[in-house]
């Protein structure tokens, strides 16, 4: 597509769609009571597994020897990236059980100032602009941690959970960009997911006494009962596959940086979409603020980066 064409409505209404599919995963996770942050993170990965497996097995079937090759060579890279999404997966889910949904969306989404941080830690250059953006995040994000933590709901604990989780992701994102170049999108998407579900299966036996049957409604595979499997299907077909599926799928039309930017609304949507399905209370005025900071903070550092993938979404 030449850069002078304009934009289809149609991509704009997919981008829309996946906007509203990915941010409203936090708001969904907290409708489903009475289970383990772990062992809802393993039932969604392990709905989207399912899922993404015809298409991994078609474009499979279908690819070149080389790429299949390439792809049997790369399966450590692979294996790495499904342990940092389970671990993002694992301590976003596990901060919405200890913190409000407004405080774990603004730290979770936060993988930009990781970025960042990780660039002067190893003294490699960053620009003026993207530094100006990680300090005003950074200091977003104590306004929130510290100014926010008197609101009812809020812990330091769960604040620090949502951040893990944004550091985690850096390393699934990593590989993700180095790999996709050249890799169809479910032959990376499926095995990375599998592996994902795999590992939060086995954590949540060990930490939240996951019996590993198919009948008990809060069992490995408890989401396949009536009670649940509404919410996890969504989960799985909405920010699972409407949302990342629709974002790679516009960036023919619309330009990363563009998406990018669009995406640093999914706290503020949200937090929205919690507020208006009464599971979340509308925060007080330095969470505000500080989320306020921390957007604004994300928006400079994605206006000046060069890495797209970082400001992907993580639901």
């Amino acid at each position: 597509m030449s850069d002078s064409a304009p934009i289809p409505f149609h991509a704009w209404l997919i981008m829309g769609v996946a906007l509203f599919a990915v941010s409203s995963a936090g708001a969904v996770f907290e409708m489903i009571e009475g289970v383990g942050g772990i062992t809802k993170a393993a039932w969604r990965l392990q709905a989207t597994a399912l899922i993404l497996f015809p298409g991994f097995v078609w474009q499979f079937s279908q690819s070149e020897i080389k790429i299949t090759e390439n792809w049997k060579s790369s399966f450590h890279l692979l294996f790495f990236s499904g342990f940092c999404l389970a671990l993002h997966f694992g301590t976003w889910l596990m901060s919405l059980d200890r913190t409000t949904l407004t405080h774990s969306l603004l730290f979770v989404t936060a993988h930009p100032l990781v970025i960042i941080l990780g660039l002067w830690i190893l003294r490699k250059p960053a620009s003026k602009m993207q530094s100006i953006g990680a300090l005003v995040g950074f200091a977003g994000a104590a306004v929130v941690a510290l100014g926010g933590g008197n609101e009812i709901g809020v812990t330091m604990y769960g604040d620090i959970l949502a951040f893990i989780g944004a550091v985690t992701i850096v390393g699934y994102l990593a590989i993700g960009r180095m790999v996709r170049g050249w890799m169809p999108l479910f032959m990376y998407a499926f095995p990375v997911t599998f592996v994902a579900a795999v590992f939060l299966t086995i954590w949540a036996i060990f930490t939240e006494d996951l019996v590993f049957n198919f009948n008990s409604m809060s069992g490995a595979f408890g989401w396949l009962s009536i009670s649940w499997l509404v919410y996890i299907g969504y989960l799985a077909l909405g920010p699972g596959l409407l949302g990342h599926t629709g974002i790679n799928a516009v960036l023919r039309w619309i330009p990363p940086l563009v998406i990018s930017m669009i995406l640093i609304m999914e706290p503020i949507i949200g937090s929205m979409i919690g507020w208006l399905i009464g599971v979340d209370t509308i925060p007080g005025r330095w969470t505000i603020l500080g989320g306020l900071l921390m957007i604004f903070g994300l928006f400079l550092v994605t206006l000046n980066s060069e890495s797209e993938e970082a400001s992907l979404p993580s639901d």
